[in-house]
C-alpha cells in the first residue's frame, strides 16, 4: 500500500537513544529449543519446576497448568500474600535481627523488570549514569541505552573476579550523577559470591547519594545464608533482587523481586503498572514458595550441586580445556578452552572457544554460551550444569569437539570471520 503524504518521519519522531539500540539478543537467537538440543547456555535449572504442590488450600497444582477460574478478572495489583512467602524464605535473621515483611517488596516480570523500576526511579534521561563491574550480566547496560542514561564501568579483579570498592567508590566521589551501582552475586558469567564487607565498603560511602542494587539471580546456588535480601533492614541505600527463574526452575513465569527499604518499595510500586504479575504467575510462585515446593526445590538444587562438583572435576581433566574461571557458587562453570593440550603449553584461545561453542551445537546439539569477549574471560565458554545425563553427553563431546579442533578434523575459521562471528555469539544479554 502507497504511504500517504503527510508530515510524518519516523526517524525524527523515535527518541535519537531508541533509534541507536542494537536488537536486544537473548539465549535462544543462535540455536532453538527444538526438543533435541541439551540447553546448557542459559543457566536455567535443568530440572525444571518444583513437582505437583499444594496451593495451602489442599488444592494440588500441577506446574503444567493452573485453576483457570478467575482469568476474567484483573490480578491483584498487591500480592501481599506472594510477597510474604518470599519474606518468610529470606527471614534467617543471618544479617539482621529484624524482620521482613511485604512493605519491603516490589515483585514484577523477572528481574528485568526491577532493573529497569530502578533505573527510571533514581535516574534522570540524558543526565545520570549507572555503574557496573563487568564481566557481568548485560541487562543493566541495555535498560540503561533504553532509559537514556550513561554507564561507568569498574571492571572486577581479573585475577579472581572481586569487587574492588575502592575503585567504586572512587568513580562515586568523582561523578555525582552515578546514582545505581549494579552489583551480581553470584555474577555472570563468573559465578562468584561477592563478599559482604566489599559490598559494605560501597554502601558505607561518606557523600555519594545513591543505591547499591544488588543482583541475586543465583544466590540459592551459593552456601547457606548468603543471600544479604534481609540486610536492607540495616541499609536504605541498598536493594536486592531475585528471581524465581534459576533455583526453583520457573523462568517461564517471570516472577522477579526486589527488597527494599520500605520508602524505596514504595516508590517502585507507586510506579509500576497495576496488574503487573498474573494470577497464573502468582499462583505458581505461590505453590513453589511452600513448605512442599521448598522442599522439592531444595531436592533439585542438590542434584545441581552434585553434578556442579563433578563437572568441576572432570572438564579440567580434558586435553584443551584450562582453567576454572570464578567461583562455584551458583549453577554454572565459566572455564577456559585452550589452542592446545596443557600438558603442552595450550593458552586460552577464543578461535577454539567459538568452535567448540560452534561445533557443539551444531554437529552435538549441545548448546552452551560463548563468554571470550569478557573482561578477564579470553577463551571463556559458560556451561550451565545440566542433570547427570546432561553432563555425560556434555564431557563425551567437549573432549570430542576439541580432539578434533586439534587433529585436523575439525576446522577453525579465519581471523576476519573469527572477530565477525566472536563478536556476534558473545552479544548475547542472557
Amino acid at each position: 500500500m502507497a504511504s500517504k503524504r503527510n508530515g510524518f518521519d519516523l526517524q525524527t519522531c523515535v527518541r535519537p537513544n531508541i533509534l541507536k539500540l542494537q536488537p536486544y539478543r537473548c539465549a535462544r537467537d543462535d540455536y532453538k529449543d527444538n526438543g533435541t538440543n541439551i540447553l546448557l547456555d542459559a543457566n536455567e535449572n535443568a530440572y525444571g519446576p518444583p513437582g505437583n504442590i499444594s496451593n495451602g488450600e489442599g488444592k494440588v497444582i500441577d506446574v503444567t497448568g493452573v485453576d483457570l477460574h478467575g482469568l476474567n478478572r484483573y490480578p491483584d495489583p498487591h500480592q501481599r500474600d506472594l510477597k510474604q512467602l518470599l519474606c518468610n524464605l529470606r527471614n534467617t535473621h543471618t544479617h539482621t535481627s529484624s524482620n521482613l515483611t511485604p512493605d519491603n517488596l516490589f515483585v514484577g516480570v523477572g528481574s528485568d523488570e526491577a532493573i529497569d523500576a530502578l533505573q527510571r526511579c533514581f535516574c534522570a534521561p540524558s543526565r545520570d549514569k549507572i555503574l557496573i563491574c563487568p564481566p557481568t550480566y548485560g541487562m543493566y547496560t541495555v535498560s540503561a541505552c533504553v532509559n537514556d542514561l550513561g554507564v561507568i564501568s569498574v571492571p572486577l579483579d581479573p585475577h579472581d573476579f572481586s569487587l574492588r570498592p575502592s575503585a567504586i567508590n572512587a568513580q562515586l566521589s568523582a561523578n555525582p550523577t552515578i546514582k545505581l551501582v549494579f552489583i551480581c552475586s553470584p555474577g555472570n558469567p563468573t559465578g562468584r559470591l561477592i563478599q559482604k564487607s566489599a559490598i559494605e565498603t560501597v554502601l558505607r560511602h561518606p557523600t555519594w547519594s545513591g543505591i547499591v542494587a544488588l543482583d541475586e539471580a543465583y544466590v540459592d546456588f551459593a552456601a547457606e545464608g548468603a543471600s544479604l535480601a534481609e540486610w536492607v533492614l540495616e541499609w536504605p541505600n541498598l536493594v536486592v533482587m531475585q528471581t524465581l527463574s534459576k533455583a526453583f526452575g520457573l523462568a517461564g513465569i517471570r516472577l522477579g523481586a526486589a527488597f527494599a527499604s520500605v520508602e524505596v518499595a514504595r516508590l517502585l510500586n507507586n510506579f509500576k503498572a497495576p496488574y503487573n504479575v498474573s494470577d497464573p504467575t502468582s499462583q505458581i510462585a505461590s505453590a513453589a514458595l511452600g513448605r512442599e515446593g521448598l522442599v522439592s526445590m531444595r531436592e533439585n538444587r542438590g542434584k545441581i550441586l552434585e553434578q556442579r562438583e563433578r563437572l568441576a572435576t572432570e572438564l579440567v581433566k580434558i586435553p584443551g580445556v584450562g582453567r576454572l574461571l570464578g567461583g562455584l557458587d551458583s549453577n554454572f562453570l565459566l572455564v577456559e578452552m585452550l589452542d592446545g593440550p596443557r600438558d603442552q603449553g595450550g593458552r586460552p584461545s577464543n578461535q577454539t572457544a567459538l568452535r567448540v561453542y560452534e561445533s557443539l551445537a551444531e554437529q552435538h546439539q549441545v548448546v552452551v554460551r560463548f563468554r571470550g569477549k569478557e573482561p578477564g574471560c579470553l577463551g571463556c565458554l559458560r556451561i550451565t550444569v545440566g542433570t547427570e545425563s546432561e553432563v555425560n553427553k556434555l564431557l563425551e563431546r567437549i573432549a570430542m569437539v576439541l580432539a578434533g579442533i586439534f587433529d585436523g578434523s575439525v576446522k577453525v575459521n579465519g581471523v576476519a570471520e573469527e572477530v565477525r562471528k566472536e563478536s556476534q555469539a558473545n552479544g548475547v544479554v542472557a
